[in-house]
């Protein structure tokens, strides 16, 4: 039988996709929110009575003040995340400093549960206690499921949505920019835009493409049913 190589693990069976970084959510949460956002956006307006390039003017400022709100709004809360992850990192640390016996045993009681038996849950509590960082590390780990190591960037996180909330609003008015806008045309594009991003997001997330493209295309329905009943209803007229 060939030796195992378990230097890395899971690799020696399987791989894990990295999810710490904090594209993948940002990306497919722009690109959605793009996409649902001016597909609403331009049926509201086209069905109030507007003209086709009224509905790029607002196509496209809706494509730039939400790409720059997506990247503002990720930035900021994943830096919060990460600061409150560093907050708690600290007060673990004064939590070692002042009473170590007794965080001692409170991991061996977290072992004890994970089902060691008590002898080797305190040995095993005192063997990570030898060193104060890894202690911390799983205090971290097993108290609040954190990892001081695994924080996404937030300019990664800001960029990702920046870009995928642009690519996704600027799909439902592409008919419009080349010169064949009708409101038909940019549901059409807006909808298999809508197919193609919740398909390659359940492709990425190991789901299935078709149940998540029809998800996805049923949520964008939803908003462009409404947004065009209420610019049906209001018109040009009445919003002038």
């Amino acid at each position: 039988m060939s030796e195992i190589n378990i230097a890395h693990p899971h690799e020696y069976d399987h791989r894990h996709a990295d999810v710490s970084s904090g594209w993948l959510r940002a990306t497919v949460f722009g690109a959605m929110d793009g996409l649902v956002s001016n597909v609403g956006l331009i049926a509201g307006i086209a069905a109030a009575g507007a003209s086709s390039g009224m509905v790029v003017v607002t196509g496209v400022s809706g494509l730039i003040a939400g790409a720059i709100s997506m990247a503002l709004g990720e930035f900021t809360s994943v830096r919060t995340a990460n600061e409150q992850l560093d907050a708690e990192v600290r007060i673990e640390r004064e939590a070692h400093t002042r009473n170590p016996a007794g965080e001692q045993a409170e991991l061996a009681l977290l072992f004890e549960r994970l089902g060691m038996q008590e002898e080797v849950a305190r040995v095993a509590a005192g063997q990570v206690h030898t060193n104060s960082e890894q202690a911390v590390r799983v205090h971290l780990a097993h108290e609040l499921g954190l990892s001081p190591e695994e924080k996404p960037s937030p300019w990664v996180a800001a960029v990702s949505s920046l870009l995928s909330f642009s690519v996704g609003a600027l799909i439902p008015i592409l008919p419009f920019l080349f010169g064949f806008g009708t409101l038909g045309w940019g549901l059409a594009f807006g909808g298999l835009g809508l197919l193609l991003a919740g398909g390659l997001a359940a492709r990425t997330t190991r789901r299935n493409w078709l149940l998540g493209a029809v998800r996805q295309l049923t949520f964008g329905g939803v908003a462009v049913a409404v947004t065009y009943t209420i610019g049906t209803l209001l018109g040009v007229s009445a919003i002038g």
